[in-house]
C-alpha cells in the first residue's frame, strides 16, 4: 500500500508539474510528495525529476515510468468498474448441483439462461450429500432439511410421489386397489447410483414395517427411464407429480391408490451465507422459487438461517 501511496504521489506530481500542487489534490503538504517521491526513486534506482526552485520536470525515465503508472491506474479503474457492474448486474458462471431428479427442472433452467443471458449455468446432477462450501457450489436443490449453520436455505415448494401406470398395463394386469395387490404387479424402481440401495416406496403400510411393493421387474439410477419404460406397459412406478403431471393429463399414465402413498416432500434452495448475497445468485433463487413449484400455503417462502 505504501507503493500504491509513493505512485499515486509520483502521478499526480508529474501531471501537475509541481509538488504543491500535488499536495493539494492528495490533501497532504507539498514536503509529504517530495518525500515519497524520494523513497520512490530511491527503491527505483533512478531519478524520476529535474527538480529547481519553481519547476519540476520529468526525466526521461520519468517519462516512461509514467506512462506505465498511467496504465496501472487505468487498469485498476476498470477492475473497480467492472467489480462494481458485477455486484449490481447479475452476471458470471453460476455453479448449481441438483438432485437426478434434475434433469425435469431443464424447462425452468432454460427459461432463467433465457432471462439470464449474462449468467453462464454449471450445473451438476448427483444424489450424493454435496459440502456446498468445500466444494464451491454456489447453490444446491434438494429435498429434506437442512442442517448446516453456514448455509441460508428458502423453500421452493412441495410434491408428492404418486403410484402410476400405463393405461395398457392396467388393462392387462387389472387396476390395484388395496397393498395386497401389489403383490400380482410388476414394479419399476429407483437405485440411488452413489449408494446402490433401491428407494424405497413412501406407502402407507410402511409405518408398520410391512412390505407392500410389488416385485422388482427393472431398476434405474435416474427417473426418465423409469417414465419411459411405465408408458410402455412394463410395469408400475412410484414417482413424484411433477415428472409425471403431463403424461397424467394426457393420458399416457394412469395414477392409481392415491390414498396408499403418505406425505409430501418439500424442494429446498441453500447457498453460502453472506451479508453481500451475490446478484447471480438472488435472481436464481427468486426465479427457481416463483417458477419451479407453488409455494406450500403452510411452509414461509421467506430466508430461513439454520
Amino acid at each position: 500500500m505504501d507503493n500504491f501511496g509513493s505512485l499515486n504521489a509520483f502521478v499526480q506530481a508529474a501531471e501537475a508539474r509541481s509538488f504543491t500542487t500535488a499536495g493539494k489534490q492528495l490533501g497532504v503538504s507539498s514536503s509529504a510528495i517530495g518525500k515519497a517521491v524520494a523513497r520512490l526513486e530511491e527503491r527505483l534506482g533512478v531519478r524520476l525529476f529535474h527538480r529547481s526552485t519553481r519547476t519540476v520536470t520529468l526525466t526521461p525515465e520519468g517519462t516512461l515510468f509514467l506512462e506505465r503508472c498511467r496504465r496501472i491506474f487505468c487498469e485498476i479503474e476498470a477492475a473497480e468498474l467492472e467489480l462494481s457492474q458485477t455486484l449490481s448486474e447479475p452476471r458470471g458462471k453460476l455453479r448449481v448441483s441438483l438432485p437426478l431428479v434434475g434433469m425435469l427442472m431443464m424447462p425452468t433452467l432454460c427459461a432463467f439462461m433465457r432471462a439470464y443471458p449474462d449468467i453462464e449455468l454449471d450445473l451438476d446432477f448427483t444424489d450424493r450429500l454435496v459440502d456446498v462450501i468445500d466444494e464451491g457450489f454456489d447453490a444446491v436443490i434438494r429435498t429434506g432439511e437442512a442442517g448446516d449453520s453456514r448455509l441460508m436455505t428458502r423453500v421452493l415448494g412441495s410434491f408428492r410421489f404418486k403410484l402410476v401406470g400405463s393405461p395398457a398395463y392396467f388393462a392387462e394386469h387389472g387396476i390395484p386397489e388395496t397393498l395386497a395387490d401389489l403383490a400380482s404387479h410388476r414394479g419399476l424402481r429407483h437405485r440411488y447410483p452413489s449408494t446402490g440401495k433401491l428407494e424405497e416406496w413412501p406407502l402407507v403400510a410402511r409405518r408398520n414395517g410391512a412390505v407392500a411393493e410389488p416385485p422388482t421387474a427393472a431398476t434405474t439410477s435416474i427417473i426418465e427411464p423409469l417414465v419411459y419404460m411405465a408408458e410402455q406397459g412394463l410395469g408400475i412406478a412410484c414417482l413424484p407429480d411433477f415428472a409425471i403431471r403431463e403424461r397424467v393429463e394426457v393420458g399416457a399414465l394412469i395414477s392409481v391408490m392415491e390414498g396408499a402413498v403418505r406425505q409430501s416432500c418439500v424442494f429446498r434452495i441453500l447457498w453460502p451465507s453472506s451479508r453481500q448475497l451475490s446478484p447471480k445468485i438472488r435472481v436464481f433463487v427468486d426465479f427457481m422459487a416463483e417458477r419451479l413449484f407453488s409455494i406450500l400455503p403452510d411452509q414461509d417462502a421467506g430466508l430461513v438461517k439454520y
